[in-house]
């Protein structure tokens, strides 16, 4: 773990974990400061390093020449920014979402509120735990009276609609992934089946429309979800503290956590992002499996990147040339969920995969795909051998 990797983990256990040791810099100059904003914010947690910072009596920058001194100011003004941002972020997010429980509530539309949206309620203060969205599930066949209620009054308007959601934006902005499915494209194989179960592990809050996860099935998605990112190419710092917060701030029945996720092929996956947690925000030693982990979420931000991406599919497909394969004509299964109506008639994927051709030319898919397979040319053997190994062992290969 390097330096800036180091401290931006303390600042982060120092705000969110209750750590109250002191941070020592190990470099006090403006590329430090510099290097720390730029993995912090990648990781969409610079409000919370800049947050330890400032509380932290950082050395003064008297005595520094003028120049570096002004540079050091102008990233702590970044780092300010970034606060800033996250309460504003979530006094939006947080009026919206009380706008969605009254209109399900007044039109009786069961729903259950997903991921930040409950989590930031077991930080120390909710705007530390950000999020672009907000995330709500209704039943299928309530899919199209919630959008109505929801286009009401033009509260919100229709994005788009994907193969497990519909995306709506607010008045304000603010983005909602209404879903209907959990299940969005198989990429983490089985794994993924027990969340066609949701409604059976979730629980009507009184007398409201709202429900809640049981914790072992919350915790599941919270695992499920952070692995389709991690084959996707990463899955940023933030699953991680989520993941120390529901290990050490809900209470909880660890045999049945562990029952659901052996059930579901994930338990190897998790234990190795709980250890992981423990190393970044706790006092537990690293692994070889854990620094591997941390080199990958790392490289990655909180999207992953394409890099990360191609190696993987170059595992999961057998080599650069069935990847490549798989990226021009897509497997009927991954298919069908971009366009769901194949379920009922198969023989007509070879037209939707033209289709998917001129969305690509036509919708500026194209650059995207071209970087995806030199990416795909570009991948060493060393690096994918690197990748498979990993995967395996986190139980993530099939």
């Amino acid at each position: 773990m390097n330096g800036v990797v180091e401290i931006m983990m303390k600042c982060i256990r120092k705000e969110v974990c209750g750590w109250d040791g002191q941070i020592v810099l190990p470099d006090f100059s403006s590329a430090f400061f510099q290097s720390l904003y730029k993995l912090s914010k990648s990781h969409d947690v610079a409000h919370l390093v800049g947050e330890a910072l400032a509380e932290n009596n950082l050395p003064s920058t008297e005595g520094l020449d003028a120049e570096e001194a002004g540079a050091i100011d102008l990233i702590k003004a970044k780092f300010q920014k970034q606060t800033m941002m996250a309460v504003y972020r979530y006094e939006n997010i947080n009026a919206e979402l009380e706008n969605i429980r009254s209109i399900f509530n007044a039109d009786k539309i069961p729903f259950i509120p997903l991921k930040g949206s409950v989590l930031r309620d077991f930080y120390p203060l909710p705007y530390q735990r950000t999020s672009c969205d907000i995330d709500v599930l209704v039943h299928e066949d309530d899919l199209d009276r919630a959008v109505a209620a929801l286009e009401k009054d033009e509260a919100f308007t229709v994005d788009s609609k994907g193969s497990h959601d519909v995306g709506l934006f607010s008045g304000g902005g603010v983005h909602l992934e209404l879903h209907y499915s959990l299940i969005e494209s198989k990429v983490i194989g089985t794994a993924e089946k027990l969340l066609e179960d949701v409604w059976d592990y979730a629980l009507k809050i009184g007398e409201t429309s709202e429900y809640r996860l049981i914790d072992e099935f919350f915790y599941y998605y919270h695992v499920a979800h952070a692995a389709k990112h991690f084959v996707n190419g990463g899955c940023g710092v933030r699953p991680l503290i989520d993941t120390w917060i529901l290990e050490h701030e809900v209470v909880h029945d660890e045999e049945k956590r562990v029952a659901l996720l052996e059930r579901g092929g994930l338990s190897e996956f998790a234990k190795q992002i709980e250890l992981l947690a423990e190393v970044w925000f706790g006092d537990a030693e690293p692994t070889e499996t854990t620094e591997k982990i941390e080199k990958y979420v790392l490289s990655g931000g909180v999207y992953g990147t394409t890099e990360n991406r191609v190696s993987v599919q170059q595992v999961k497909k057998g080599g650069k040339v069935k990847y490549a394969l798989s990226r021009i004509w897509l497997p009927y299964d991954t298919l069908k969920f971009h366009y769901p109506s194949l379920e009922k008639h198969r023989w007509l994927l070879p037209f939707y995969e033209v289709r998917r051709w001129c969305k690509l030319i036509f919708c500026g898919g194209v650059k995207r795909s071209v970087n995806e397979l030199s990416y795909n040319a570009q991948t060493k053997k060393e690096d994918r051998e690197e990748v498979k190994d990993l995967l395996a062992k986190l139980n993530l290969d099939e």
